[in-house]
Parts: structure tokens; C-alpha cells; sequence
């Protein structure tokens, strides 16, 4: 049987991340609430919520953690072409709540979802607030893949992505990057490996080294990353 300590809602206290199990991997705790303080309060300690309806909310903080560094960024041969085919439009914050119900959506071969209507209402919240942020790919004005994620100080953390069309996210994705780096983020965060973000060139990096690099770069002066004005 797994015990893990019960988050209330009258604190934002988190237990020490080297007390998250490693069998699952980084799990922390349970309980709590998704208000806007105690998600930030969370990423800016390299916790986050991930749990399917019907469980209480579960907070994880894996280690090893999958991170981007801008400049290690890869692109195949292939994305290089569809890169300068110019197939999508790329948008920034034109639609939140469309890219994450978009990622929310079923998949193939996967069971439920974590991206709760939960989820969805406290993103959004902190969308509005400027914190959460989206990146979109159009084609012929539809909505055909994206990402969104949490930007605290200098750190990008990644949420999730969808893609209707192929390399649509990827494509996002590289267009994140490019603009990241010239506001200077140290570091993306992508939670945990999958084949898609490993062949983007995200790779494992000690729980130690990504909150170093978190506690550098979250603090509230440092000033925040600067983003696109959603009509341009």
C-alpha cells in the first residue's frame, strides 16, 4: 500500500521533493486544490498536478527530470522541409482554451485523460492572469496542432501538445523554442521522456540540477519572459 501526506486546503506547503517516491516515480502527494497560488507555488518547486477524473489530485516531482535546453534543440532533415514549406501558421495565445481542450481530447491507444475540466478551468485561470501561455499551428485557418505550458520568471514548463496534422506540434514546438531563447530561458521543462520530445532533443537531468536551475530562475525578480502580442 503507497502513503503519501494529504495536502489541505487552508495551506500551500508541498512536502520536500526528496520525499517523493520513487516507485511510481515522483509521486509526492495528494489532495489540495488548483488554485491559481498553489500551481505556482508548485511549478516554481518543480511539482506538478497529474491525476485522471475520479482520483484526488496528485502531485508529482520525478527524478531523473526531462528538460530542453534552448540551444540543444535538434531538427531532423524532414522538419527542416516542412519548416521551410511553411505549411502552418504559427500563433502565440490566440486560443488557450481551444489548444487544451484540443490536447485533452481521446487518443489513440491511450485510456482517459489527465487534463480534467479541473485542469482546464485552473489553466485557463492562469492563462487570463498571464502565467499559462499557447502556441498554435493553423492550416487554412483551422486549428491543426499546439502546445501550452506554465511561464514562471525564465522557465517554460511544457504541458502537453496535440497535432492534427503531421509535425503540426513540432512545428509549434521549434517556433517555442526560437522565441524563448531570445528572452533568454535558461531551460523548457517536459516533465517525462517520450520518443516525440527525445527526438526533439530534450534529454534527463538530476532532480538537484533542474531545481538549482528552477531556483535561479523562478524568483519573483526576475523578470518574466516576454511573449507575442496574440494579433501579430
Amino acid at each position: 500500500m503507497i502513503h503519501i501526506p494529504w495536502l489541505t486546503a487552508d495551506t500551500l506547503t508541498f512536502p520536500p521533493v526528496e520525499s517523493a517516491l520513487k516507485h511510481p516515480n515522483g509521486l509526492l502527494a495528494a489532495g489540495g486544490d488548483l488554485s491559481s497560488q498553489r500551481l505556482i507555488a508548485a511549478y516554481q518547486q518543480g511539482i506538478f498536478p497529474w491525476y485522471e477524473t475520479g482520483q484526488p489530485i496528485l502531485w508529482w516531482c520525478p527524478d531523473p527530470r526531462t528538460v530542453l535546453f534552448p540551444e540543444e534543440l535538434k531538427i531532423s532533415r524532414s522538419l527542416s522541409k516542412t519548416l521551410r514549406q511553411k505549411r502552418f501558421t504559427i500563433t502565440f495565445d490566440r486560443a488557450f482554451e481551444q489548444v487544451i481542450r484540443c490536447c485533452a481530447a481521446p487518443r489513440k491507444n491511450a485510456q482517459g485523460t489527465w487534463i480534467t475540466e479541473d485542469i482546464i478551468t485552473a489553466f485557463c485561470r492562469l492563462h487570463h492572469e498571464g502565467f499559462a501561455h499557447s502556441v498554435e499551428a493553423w492550416q487554412d485557418k483551422q486549428l491543426v496542432g499546439g502546445l501550452y505550458g506554465i511561464s514562471i520568471g525564465k522557465i517554460f514548463f511544457g504541458e502537453s501538445m496535440f497535432a492534427r496534422q503531421t509535425d503540426a506540434s513540432k512545428i509549434a514546438f521549434i517556433h517555442l523554442v526560437r522565441h524563448l531563447q531570445t528572452s533568454h530561458c535558461p531551460m523548457i521543462d517536459c516533465q517525462v521522456a517520450n520518443p516525440h520530445l527525445t527526438s526533439l532533443g530534450t534529454r534527463e537531468i538530476s532532480l538537484t540540477q533542474f531545481r538549482e536551475t528552477l531556483q535561479a530562475n523562478t524568483l519573483q525578480t526576475i523578470p518574466p519572459l516576454l511573449w507575442p502580442n496574440p494579433q501579430d
